[in-house]
């Protein structure tokens, strides 16, 4: 059984789905499409940048699920369907518009302002998240509580065993990285991120983007959508817009999503959008799964061989 994931913020990169888009007419029209969706040329953004322009948080969340979409959408003219769903974060909603929940054109708007209300959440400098490296997730919960002193700080991203992302105010997420290397992390990276995600700072951004997201026209998904929330398959519209609206100040649980999957009989699986992120993430998580991407021309080759 094979399963499509889709990649979050940081996969993206200036001239990501540029060669798709160039290959592929349905590439190129779902470029087209964003940037009607829009009234504006994300796709000149996404194929020339400047860099600092993509990585703001407002443009970078459109970008990949635009790169990520196009990408699908090829895959379905080749007639190759995944049974499951998932995606890391922003990526939840590449999987809905993959599974057909909400359209295309409504999800770049949304998440467009996803990533604005995000952004305008937490001032810039007064947020920070950091991975923490060697220690479990029960250690890496510990720290945090330890370390909070009244500020906000917690575990963002379980996304492999040994790696948990933290998120929370700066300077508690310092206090909590240092407690995490006196409880044995091996190695605590702060991440190059403009605001603290998936933790309760959020909290005024998923009060902004719920009655959006309310507002959508939905359709029960045509193949289940393993949410970030909780690890469960979501398989109606009111739940699967229920795990979106939770899903701006909860952690991701991508290890338990990975499992998840895994246990409903998913052992192959393609990254559809830039990067190789959950590559690299998901063979830690599961050694015998097989693994293929899909962010250029080249990657088809593979991926014709995973389903064969």
């Amino acid at each position: 059984m094979i399963g499509f994931i889709f990649p979050g913020q940081g996969s993206q990169a200036v001239g990501m789905g540029k060669a798709l888009a160039d290959a592929f007419d349905v590439c190129r029209a779902t470029f087209a499409e964003a940037d009607a969706a829009l009234g504006e040329p994300l796709s000149r953004l996404i194929f020339e940048g400047p860099e600092d322009q993509l990585r703001l948080t407002e443009n970078t969340q459109p970008a990949i699920l635009t790169v990520s979409v196009a990408a699908s959408r090829l895959l379905a003219s080749r007639g190759f369907q995944p049974a499951f769903v998932a995606g890391h974060s922003l990526g939840e909603y590449s999987a809905h518009v993959c599974a057909g929940t909400f359209d295309f054109a409504d999800a770049v708007r949304i998440v467009r302002r996803r990533g604005r209300f995000m952004q305008e959440a937490v001032p810039v400098g007064r947020g920070a998240m950091a991975a923490v490296m060697g220690l479990d997730a029960g250690d890496v919960a510990r720290a945090c509580a330890e370390a909070a002193e009244g500020d906000v700080v917690s575990p963002a991203n379980m996304n492999m065993p040994g790696q948990v992302v933290i998120a929370g105010s700066t300077e508690a997420v310092a206090r909590a990285g240092e407690r995490a290397k006196a409880l044995g992390a091996k190695r605590v990276v702060p991440l190059p991120v403009s605001a603290p995600f998936h933790c309760a700072l959020m909290k005024p951004a998923e009060d902004r983007l719920a009655p959006e997201l309310r507002a959508l026209a939905v359709r029960d998904p045509r193949v289940p959508v393993v949410a970030n929330v909780d690890a469960q398959p979501k398989r109606d519209a009111a739940s699967a817009i229920d795990a979106l609206v939770r899903q701006v100040s909860s952690p991701v649980r991508w290890e338990d999503v990975m499992r998840r999957l895994a246990s409903e009989g998913v052992h192959k699986y393609v990254e559809v959008g830039p990067g190789t992120v959950l590559c690299g993430l998901g063979r830690k998580i599961d050694r015998e799964a097989a693994f293929a991407n899909l962010e250029d021309p080249a990657g088809l080759e593979k991926i014709a061989a995973l389903f064969a």
